[in-house]
């Protein structure tokens, strides 16, 4: 019997979304204070809860975002491996970014460690310059910080964190952020390279902890070893997004699937929901963490991206077109649904029988 507690499992990992949500809105009801000290070079465009924020500066959007890799890079210290996080960090920014229509151009990095191993270094920045050239921005400068005392890893004097910032621009006018979303409008999803890089804490908990499998074990139903699954780098979606904005297709809507899953399509739009009517197959790692957790539909699909890490919101006449691209980039597209007009703004999984609804996901008769 499966827990009928959604978000129970990762909370008893460690990760209690709801104590997070009310801990950002407090921090969020603070420096949202802040945006009346610029009026004209510098003053917002976009509103706190989008994807990144964008400011103008002399009629030119520049976007920011900043974000981290969470606790993947203990799955990096457990298999002594480095050098593909870093694409993980950039992607984790980018692919935010790009939410807004902007197109990143550059990066910044910040690399806490317990200690300053030169070999872990390097590595990391291989990663960074492999991420940096799949999305084409240069990396302009960063920040190191010897943190024994905060810093604790999986190996003995291994422990880091690594966070990033990317910079970008739109023009002002063609800054995405659904206000042109209509009912109707068709919803697409690109897929994940796997897990990407949410629910990893949750995944170690079940696999590693309570299932205890062990990360250089080969798993037939995943094609390689569960640390080779796990460590995958997350997709970064910039180059088909940009070609798709650049081909003044009728975009309505831009969404990076990560933790709270299909949620993530209402941080823009009024109000509208969607309804879900066809889902891929969710990739085997998800299916072994299900299975070996016990794990709920819903928290699952609150949890992790189960297969999509990319959503489209377009005008259905420009569908077929924006397909082509992404298929052309060399990666999987699916038609998932279609935008309804909802006030109470739910996103319906006709598939599963779950709507997902201030910030969760419920099973519904």
């Amino acid at each position: 019997m499966k827990r009928q507690l959604s978000e129970e499992t990762y909370k008893k990992a460690g990760v209690d979304i709801e104590k997070e949500e009310l801990a950002v809105g407090k921090l969020i009801s603070v420096i949202s204070e802040t945006l009346h000290y610029r009026k004209s070079i510098g003053r917002c465009l976009t509103e706190f809860g989008h994807f990144a924020a964008v400011v103008e500066i002399n009629n030119i959007g520049i976007a920011l975002k900043t974000d981290g890799v969470g606790t993947k890079v203990f799955i990096a210290q457990l298999l002594d491996k480095y050098d593909t996080i870093g694409i993980d960090c950039v992607a984790m920014n980018v692919n935010d970014l790009i939410c807004t229509g902007a197109e990143p151009i550059s990066f910044v990095d910040y690399v806490a460690v317990q200690d300053p191993n030169p070999h872990i270094f390097e590595e990391i920045g291989k990663g960074l310059k492999k991420g940096a050239k799949i999305a084409k921005v240069n990396i302009v400068g960063g920040e190191t910080a010897l943190l024994r005392e905060m810093i604790k890893g999986m190996r003995r004097n291994k422990g880091f964190d690594l966070v990033g910032m990317a910079i970008g621009i739109v023009q002002p006018d063609k800054i995405i952020n659904g206000s042109n979303l209509r009912e109707g409008d068709v919803l697409i999803g690109i897929s994940s390279s796997g897990i990407h890089s949410n629910g990893l804490t949750l995944a170690r908990k079940v696999l590693l902890r309570e299932a205890r499998l062990n990360l250089n074990d080969y798993f037939d139903e995943l094609g390689r070893t569960l640390g080779e699954e796990l460590l995958e780098p997350t997709y970064i979606y910039v180059q088909e997004v940009l070609e798709i904005l650049e081909s003044n297709l009728n975009i309505k809507v831009l969404a990076h699937i990560t933790s709270r899953g299909f949620l993530n399509l209402l941080r823009v739009g009024g109000n509208f929901g969607y309804e879900i009517t066809s889902l891929p197959d969710p990739p085997p790692i998800f299916k072994m963490i299900q299975r070996y957790g016990n794990i709920t539909d819903e928290e699952m699909y609150h949890v992790f991206n189960m297969g999509i890490g990319f959503c489209i919101v377009l005008d259905k006449s420009d569908v077929d077109s924006a397909m082509q691209i992404i298929e052309k980039h060399g990666k999987k597209v699916h038609v998932l649904g279609y935008a309804v007009r909802d006030p109470e703004r739910r996103i319906k999984i006709k598939p599963l029988n779950m709507v997902g609804w201030k910030n969760r996901f419920l099973k519904v008769k």
